[in-house]
């Protein structure tokens, strides 16, 4: 099943930290998963960086893709069906790189792995 990534939680997995649920963790490492980063997240994390809002241990563009590539996370690029989708979603939550990872779950049809509820009222099926 292919599952997208919530970027909180990509960074708690890289970085293994505890506050990732062990039901997320587990989704993560199990092989006949394909996990996927959104291009939204990274997106987000470089905006986040250049704010310094959030630390990381190299520049965005050279520590997300290492991380990907270690631990066999798939690019889930944004396309025009993905953005679309966010016109018709109701306003449950106002920001933005989370309305277009609604968007992108509903539209791709695949669970989220979220510690966050605001993903809930959408109907996507979130992991955690």
């Amino acid at each position: 099943m292919t599952i997208l990534v919530d970027t909180h939680a990509f960074l708690w997995f890289v970085s293994a930290d505890d506050r990732l649920s062990k039901k997320a963790v587990a989704a993560m490492k199990d092989g006949t998963n394909a996990i996927v980063l959104s291009v939204a997240s990274v997106w987000e994390m470089a905006i986040k960086a250049s704010l310094g809002k959030l630390r990381l241990p190299q520049a965005v563009e050279s520590f997300v893709p290492q991380q990907m590539q270690l631990n066999t996370i798939g690019q889930l690029g944004i396309d025009f069906r993905h953005a679309a989708r966010v016109e018709g979603l109701p306003l449950h939550h106002s920001d933005p790189f989370d309305r277009l990872l609604v968007a992108q779950a509903l539209t791709e049809g695949i669970p989220i792995i979220s510690a966050d509820p605001a993903f809930d009222p959408y109907g996507v099926q979130r992991i955690w």
